[in-house]
């Protein structure tokens, strides 16, 4: 199984969006709900830099989104809490020895900071950071590295996303996508390639879906 972690793991949207218009907005971006689902939402750091602090110096672009960052940990050392029927999920995971990894997006000092605050960062075999690779989402090359971490074929693996380039990256690497409905509607993610969608981990058609991929082993 392979998870994205914000927006899905737990559900961090608000807080992003708080991030972004408290450094974003003293400069002429201000974004609401709708506009950071289409336009932030799942998108690695080199495009937001490219769409909308182009103007800036190279390093500045960089000083400008590490402050945003910033502002996100510091929203989010209040708490967080993973999304209903996530530990149950992975304990079923762990009871058929089926490993998972985390695909992101996110900087790794946020990924490794959500795992470690909703206390799973242990049974995670591996995080995979999109901008760390050539290619990000929605290239499918973050879930292909997360599928060689697990050593797992797609036709065989689960992938859970709330965006639309995390949809697109993990469907374009093969691998059926269950969509995480915290931002997007069931129409929208089917729309994009997701399987089914679900509010929530305890959605019997979700567990049923991992128990027929999955299965014990």
């Amino acid at each position: 199984m392979l998870f994205d972690i914000d927006g899905t793991l737990t559900d961090t949207d608000a807080l992003h969006l708080e991030a972004f218009n408290r450094v974003f907005g003293p400069r002429g971006y201000v974004f609401d709900r709708a506009r950071f689902t289409n336009e932030l939402q799942g998108f690695a750091m080199a495009s937001i830099r490219e769409r909308f602090l182009s103007r800036e110096p190279e390093e500045r672009q960089f000083a400008i989104m590490e402050e945003k960052e910033a502002t996100f940990r510091t929203l989010a050392a209040r708490g967080v809490a993973p999304m209903p029927g996530l530990i149950a999920l992975l304990d079923l995971a762990d009871a058929a020895n089926v490993p998972y990894a985390a695909v992101t997006n996110a900087p790794r000092l946020n990924a490794e900071m959500m795992l470690k605050s909703l206390g799973v960062a242990h049974r995670f075999k591996a995080l995979v950071i999109g901008d760390e690779l050539t290619h990000a989402k929605p290239h499918p090359l973050p879930y292909q590295e997360g599928l060689r971490a697990l050593g797992a074929a797609p036709e065989a693996a689960v992938a859970f996303e709330d965006s639309r380039s995390g949809i697109q990256s993990a469907t374009a690497a093969g691998i059926a996508t269950v969509g995480i409905r915290t931002s997007l509607d069931d129409a929208d993610m089917k729309a994009i390639g997701a399987v089914l969608s679900a509010k929530t981990f305890e959605d019997p058609a979700l567990i049923a879906l991992v128990k027929a991929k999955l299965g014990p082993r």
